[in-house]
């Protein structure tokens, strides 16, 4: 097994290279972005080839029609799938320590909040990676997502949120800044400081926000550390109320907002579709209203089955959401805590057999509709224009990949048609 690193600074593309043939191509083209999708709307292209110059998709198609318009080819023998990166649009893999205690105490019957109030929880992984060194964050960083790559994942988002102080929220997002200039995936940034009340802030929620918006917005636009800004709209952290303030100045300042919503109450899903969210995250509490206020927005509703395997409860209501009409997504929430697998492929195959997801609304919801979930344009299917990221399988039948809920591996990975991982 082979995982490479980038570096931006020293990539030499070929001017034009052709990669095939493929058993079959699945570019997600042609598709809707909301709503359910079947089967028989997938195109699959039978003995495809990809045509890739600096970093980009050129054309896709029949491989033999494609062979006369290059000198050079990668050839592949045998039979292979071929189908976009996945987008892994929410995770927390920026942290210090282990949560496996809570893992013992929620399998001994103790509730979420129950454990945090015995110090688990949040505010364990906050001491812990208060504690770490940068250096240890990046490491940390490093190490998870390249498991990520091997498992086919060329865009990974990932979180702050367990500093919860300024000088602490900017520690670990130079470190996540610092992996991605070192790893092979695209690392997308985003601002959780307003993952729960810090215990250690003597004043009021509201106050903490606005010491928060004051302090840390103008550092994360100079330093370009982050877009985007979460917040945890629960019982256990910020109400829909006090978090609005908050959203109104991130909004203002430029940022695009996401939300950690509906998880255990309803309430986030609704404050997310008022600020116009790229997305809701986690919906496992959603109701009839709150699927019927996204399905009608256009924010992505972001299904976190990893959450629900590791806490023992339901999962979002996927399949009630795609039939309103919804824009379905589907990430990982790989963290120390509620989430420590991290196998997105894994997570979303077993959440389809639950919420019967056919295996196109699958793969859309960590290709296509998963870009969507990170307002990224440039990627998510194999099209002209777009990043030539993609994952190689060894079988000759796609429904193999979900066929075989994450065990079958992808044989090579491609970043901006580099090759990043080699199983061979």
């Amino acid at each position: 097994m082979h995982l490479l690193s980038k570096n931006l600074n020293h990539i030499k593309m070929a001017s034009t290279k052709l990669m095939g043939p493929f058993t079959q191509l699945l570019p997600m083209t042609d598709l809707p972005l909301k709503g359910s999708l079947k089967d028989e709307q997938l195109s699959i292209i039978t003995n495809g080839g990809i045509l890739v110059s600096e970093g980009k998709v050129v054309k896709v198609g029949v491989f033999d029609d494609l062979k006369s318009a290059v000198t050079e080819i990668e050839h592949f023998e045998g039979n292979h799938v071929c189908i976009p990166g996945f987008i892994d649009a929410h995770t927390h893999i920026c942290f210090g320590g282990s949560r496996a205690n809570d893992f013992a105490m929620r399998n001994a019957g103790k509730s979420y909040l129950e454990i945090a109030k015995a110090g688990g929880g949040i505010w364990d992984t906050v001491t812990q990676t208060r504690k770490a060194s940068s250096k240890g964050l990046v490491k940390g960083i490093m190490a998870r997502s390249q498991k990520h790559l091997a498992n086919g994942t060329t865009t990974l988002e990932v979180k702050s949120g367990y500093g919860l102080s300024v000088d602490e929220e900017l520690k670990i997002l130079r470190a996540i800044k610092e992996a991605n200039e070192q790893t092979a995936q695209d690392l997308v940034p985003t601002c959780l400081a307003a993952h729960m009340k810090p215990k250690d802030w003597q004043g009021s929620a509201r106050e903490y926000l606005d010491h928060i918006a004051h302090s840390l917005f103008p550092i994360l636009q100079k330093e370009k550390l982050a877009n985007r800004i979460d917040a945890f709209v629960e019982d256990s952290a910020f109400s829909s109320s006090g978090i609005a303030p908050y959203f109104e100045k991130a909004r203002n300042s430029g940022f695009d907002l996401t939300v950690h919503a509906d998880q255990f109450t309803t309430g986030g899903s609704e404050i997310a579709v008022r600020f116009e969210a790229v997305s809701a995250d986690h919906l496992e509490a959603s109701t009839t209203r709150e699927i019927e206020l996204l399905a009608k927005s256009n924010t992505v509703a972001v299904a976190l089955p990893g959450a629900s395997i590791g806490l023992g409860c339901g999962y979002a209501p996927a399949r009630k959401l795609l039939d309103a009409g919804g824009v379905l997504a589907i990430a990982s929430d790989h963290n120390p805590g509620s989430a420590p697998m991290g196998d997105l492929l894994t997570q979303a195959t077993i959440m389809a057999t639950f919420e019967k997801l056919s295996n196109t609304e699958i793969l859309a919801a960590l290709t296509f509709r998963a870009a969507k979930a990170l307002n990224l344009s440039d990627r998510g299917m194999l099209k002209e224009g777009k990043l030539a990221d993609f994952i190689i399988y060894p079988t000759d039948n796609y429904q193999e990949i979900t066929y075989h809920q994450g065990q079958l591996k992808p044989l090579v990975v491609y970043k901006s048609g580099e090759k990043v991982f080699d199983s061979i």
